[in-house]
This record gives C-alpha cells, sequence and structure tokens, in this order.
C-alpha cells in the first residue's frame, strides 16, 4: 500500500503531526489508543479524551506536537485534528482546506457532513478578539 509521508499542520501554537498506522517499533510512543470505525467520524467519547488531552499537552508543553494517526492518515486522523481547529474557532471549510493543503485525500463524504454538522463548544478558548486560540 502507498501511504501518505508524514505532514505537520500548526495553527496558533498547536501542532499536529498526522501519520499513517504506526509500526510496532513506534507504537510505544504513542500515549492513547482510540479506536473507531474506519471511515466513520468519532464517537463523542473519545471527542472529550482528545479534547481533554490536548488541553493538558498543550499546557504542560507549549509547542509540542501531538501526533495522531489511523491506518492511512487519511480520514480519522485528519478529523481529530480538524475538530481540535474547530475548537479553536476555525471555520468548517477553513479547516478542512486547511489541513487538505497538506494531506490531499483527507477526509471522506460521512465525515464531511459530520465536521460541517459538528458545532464547536470552544473547549479550546479563545485568547482573545484577535481569534488566536489559547488552550486553557
Amino acid at each position: 500500500m502507498n501511504r501518505p509521508a508524514p505532514v505537520e499542520i500548526s495553527y496558533d501554537g498547536m501542532r499536529f503531526l498526522i501519520t499513517h498506522n504506526p509500526t510496532n517499533a513506534t507504537l510505544c510512543r504513542f500515549i492513547e489508543d482510540w479506536p473507531f470505525d474506519d471511515g466513520a467520524p468519532p464517537p463523542s467519547q473519545i471527542v472529550d479524551d482528545w479534547l481533554n488531552l490536548l488541553k493538558t499537552k498543550f499546557r504542560e508543553e507549549s509547542g509540542c506536537c501531538v501526533a495522531v494517526h489511523c491506518v492511512a492518515g487519511l480520514g480519522r486522523a485528519p478529523v481529530l485534528v480538524a475538530l481540535a481547529l474547530l475548537e479553536c474557532g476555525m471555520k468548517y471549510e477553513d479547516a478542512v482546506q486547511f489541513i487538505r493543503q497538506k494531506r490531499r485525500g483527507a477526509f471522506n463524504s460521512k465525515q464531511l457532513l459530520y465536521l460541517e454538522k459538528y458545532r464547536p463548544k470552544m473547549r479550546l478558548r479563545f485568547k482573545d478578539a484577535n481569534s488566536h486560540c489559547c488552550v486553557q
């Protein structure tokens, strides 16, 4: 299988590395395992856990990079990164385009519909009126 290379997505002090499935040698570098169905949007508990993890990691280690993976790095991993961008106030269309600039082929139609209907609760809150994201 020809898999795309890992890509870094950076936005307002948050950094993400979207990659395909890790090997047994690199799996130990990942701290959580939240499987959900291929091609599907994440369950609400995984969304909550993901956003709580981001708040903790970015508060503890400013400027750190959070790696997120799925089998090919084109669906589930980009959806989680998109959710973080939406929670910072980015619009759905902008988040999708922002990720697809670096990760061509990201998202399927079911995931796009989920992101379009997703209503952020601003859990990664605004820092100031200039719409900069700040994890609090």
